[in-house]
């Protein structure tokens, strides 16, 4: 994804927390470096258990960590105005350095490099470093992107997912399903993985020829045509994306199920109707705090009496719930939740838990996968149109390898939630979702 950089040769000293070596080997104090320099080496002191070194624009080396204590990773530093970017925007200028080719990792080795990061507390430190640039920045972005207002939620949601089926096509598997995964053995293709998620929801929803589902955020239609194939249902799906729309009744008329598969473009909350299933795949992360329990109020409101749905979300441990460069460039108006407000506003809205399953490990692997063929695939987007230009090409690797990291090593995690509506249990017992 990035241009290749001349490697510096490493030095056989290794200087403290408090020192650099330079490109003879010379021993010089930080307090002699410019702040937002200073600043960078200072987090970067926080890293223990690993072998990292930086190397900034004059070819000069700055250790951390211990030497073979893990994977060798190196920081290059092409631009010296990095420094000042973090200095003063935090993790958003050293993402926005990255999208301008101002640093690379020396083996394009993004995740490992932000999960050394989160587990020596580096990006939780930067995080909670908030100047007055910084500040303005992350206000103005998100009174634009709230999503209470309805246009606001149009906005959002066409910035992401309409920017051309031709590029999603690219790193996506043949379902164009671009949510987490299910793998069941190593060797399982993307294809295979989402698949074999389809099933599981299935079973956990217990559908039946004949029932109706709903699906809110269906994407490019995959559960549906899954589950009208597989399991004989009919079902209406729902998406603010025009592109994904387009494509997804193409496909669903292609398939001859356009007599049991329906897509509507709506907002969730402008949509009515009742049904046995209802179903949301990794769309509630772009509700906002302040509609949680609209949306649930929904989801009672679209099922029939003892009707059964299942709710797929990113969810988070950390109180940040969407960093300013995410908020910025890939989701904005994106609200990550944390588990207790999903079963809390579940339970207000009459929708009783019924079995709650973490797939983290699962999003990592699928997460993977997409990097593999956004990099394997990198000329033929690139070849797209002006959009996809390198800068382009290096926020989506950057977005893709961060949240990689982040189900690997941080505090994103994903849930599935089975809920029914009312009090009384009207599901199997005990449940069974054995293949």
């Amino acid at each position: 994804m990035t241009k290749p950089v001349s490697s510096v040769e490493r030095q056989t000293s290794q200087p403290d927390a408090a020192t650099r070596s330079d490109a003879t080997g010379a021993i010089a104090d930080w307090s002699k470096l410019p702040s937002g320099e200073r600043y960078l080496y200072q987090l970067f002191s926080l890293i223990d258990a690993a072998d990292f070194t930086v190397v900034n624009p004059a070819g000069q080396e700055f250790r951390f960590g211990q030497a073979g204590a893990s994977e060798p990773l190196r920081l290059i530093i092409h631009h010296p105005g990095t420094y000042d970017r973090v200095l003063s925007f935090g993790t958003l200028g050293f993402c926005e350095a990255y999208m301008d080719g101002w640093w690379d990792e020396a083996n394009n080795n993004l995740v490992e490099l932000i999960g050394l990061f989160y587990r020596n507390n580096v990006y939780s430190k930067a995080s909670n470093k908030v100047t007055l640039p910084l500040l303005f920045k992350v206000l103005t972005q998100r009174l634009k992107t709230v999503p209470v207002l309805i246009q606001n939620s149009r906005k959002n949601v066409q910035h992401h997912y309409d920017l051309g089926n031709d590029f999603y096509q690219q790193f996506l598997d043949p379902t164009l399903t671009y949510s987490c995964g299910y793998r069941r053995q190593e060797s399982d293709s993307l294809e295979t993985m989402q698949l074999q998620k389809y099933e599981l929801i299935c079973k956990k929803l217990g559908l039946k020829a004949g029932e109706t589902l709903v699906d809110i955020g269906c994407g490019w239609g995959g559960m549906l045509i899954y589950a009208a194939e597989r399991y004989g249902v009919s079902g209406t799906g729902i998406t603010l994306s025009v592109e994904q729309a387009k494509l997804a009744q193409a496909r669903i008329e292609q398939r001859g199920l356009g007599d049991r598969i329906k897509i509507e473009i709506a907002d969730y909350r402008e949509f009515h109707g009742q049904f046995d299933k209802f179903v949301s795949i990794g769309m509630f992360e772009h509700v906002g705090k302040g509609s949680f329990a609209t949306f649930m109020q929904q989801a009672n409101a679209l099922l029939k009496p003892a009707g059964v749905g299942l709710l797929h979300t990113i969810v988070t441990q950390s109180n940040e719930r969407n960093g300013a460069w995410v908020d910025k460039y890939i989701f904005p108006g994106g609200y990550a939740p944390q588990l207790h407000e999903l079963t809390q506003e579940l339970w207000a809205a009459k929708l009783s838990v019924a079995h709650c399953e973490n797939l983290k490990p699962h999003y990592a692997e699928t997460m993977k996968r997409w990097t593999e063929n956004l990099i394997r695939n990198r000329d033929t987007i690139a070849a797209l149109g002006d959009t996809y230009d390198e800068k382009f090409l290096r926020m989506w690797c950057l977005y893709l390898q961060s949240f990689e990291a982040s189900f690997r090593y941080g505090s994103l995690h994903v849930y599935q939630l089975l809920f029914y509506k009312g009090k009384s249990w009207l599901l199997p017992m005990p449940l069974d979702f054995s293949w």
